[in-house]
């Protein structure tokens, strides 16, 4: 019988099976979509399953070569990287609009108060094939809007009073449909569930990186194994390193990425639902051109505005980890239609 060589592990063995199997997630997400308005709804649910595959599986890659560096900690990483990947999305699933609510500082809407969202935002839904969205209103002057919700059932839209404010009927009637489209297609609980596994590989690879920084430690088969087993180990140590050091910057790119290209889907959904294309056009123009800052909104929530609402992310390098694409491009693809 032919035996396995004493650095081939079954563990590494493991190792390598998931990182081939990265590429099917990437060759889901990097795929061309039509230019039509339903395949592209479709693609948008593929390219989501596929983000979330593929970031639990670059979380089990990295507490398998956590144990390869660590031996020490080969008990408690990947039990704890299963727990993490598991537990952090099921917070996120059932408690992320609270909480982003809570943060917003955000109170419901009344009928009374604000009739006309309320009408305009049940015909949308009546449009749209889904339940009516919980309506909520932001105490600020600077307009912007957001929608939240891990499903349509539990939709949430969030408008500001400026937003009220400095728009009109049918620009306002623009964005309450592009919030609409993000929870009709999902967008806001993939967002959130890549949020949090984003900061579960960035976690993991600090601990790496921790780890090289006071030496790793060669386990004891490894110890005893000569030429291929060295080789395989200080290649092991070197992909290790490498991983933990892109990793984070990957899974952040790739997760903006996929952000961008729903914020143009659900622009193309809401002028879908309204027939009226101009309309969000030109509410993205005023609320581009609007230089005042929304003082509730920070980074961690500023993903899930129509419109990125912190007014310094003016430069190159900042536009590149934005999650909105150009505003002018989102305008131009509308007034295309």
């Amino acid at each position: 019988m032919t035996t396995l060589p004493e650095w081939l592990t079954t563990q590494r063995i493991v190792l390598v099976c998931l990182t081939l199997f990265l590429v099917i997630p990437l060759l889901v997400l990097l795929m061309p979509v039509s230019a039509n308005l339903y395949e592209q709804m479709s693609a948008n649910r593929r390219k989501s399953i596929a983000l979330c595959v593929f970031f639990i599986l670059i979380v089990f890659i990295l507490a398998l070569l956590f144990e390869e560096i660590a031996p020490g900690a080969r008990i408690v990483a990947f039990p704890l990287a299963v727990v993490i990947a598991t537990v952090g999305p099921l917070v996120g699933y059932y408690n992320s609009d609270k909480i982003i609510l809570r943060m917003s500082r955000a109170r419901p809407a009344t009928r009374e108060e604000h009739r006309f969202l309320m009408n305009t935002i049940e015909g949308l839904a009546i449009a749209a094939g889904t339940p009516v969205p919980k309506l909520y209103v932001i105490e600020d002057t600077a307009p912007n809007a957001f929608a939240t919700g891990r499903n349509p059932d539990h939709g949430v839209i969030a408008v500001t009073t400026g937003l009220l404010q400095k728009l009109n009927r049918r620009e306002l009637e623009g964005v309450l449909a592009h919030e609409m489209s993000h929870i009709k297609n999902y967008d806001i609980l993939i967002d959130s569930i890549a949020v949090i596994l984003v900061g579960v590989v960035a976690l993991l690879s600090d601990w790496m990186l921790r780890t090289f920084r006071y030496g790793p430690r060669r386990s004891r088969g490894a110890s005893r194994s000569r030429g291929g087993g060295g080789q395989a180990q200080a290649i092991i140590l070197l992909l290790a390193l490498i991983t933990a050091i892109l990793a984070p910057l990957i899974a952040q790119l790739l997760r903006l990425a996929v952000s961008r290209k729903r914020e143009f889907l659900a622009d193309a959904s809401g002028a879908f639902l309204t027939r009226y294309p101009e309309g969000l056009a030109s509410a993205l123009e005023k609320l581009d051109a609007d230089t005042e800052p929304l003082e509730v909104a920070n980074k961690s929530t500023a993903h899930l505005y129509i419109v990125n609402p912190l007014r310094e992310h003016a430069s190159l390098l900042n536009n590149l980890f934005s999650t909105h694409p150009p505003t002018q491009e989102r305008v131009a693809a509308l007034r295309r239609m």
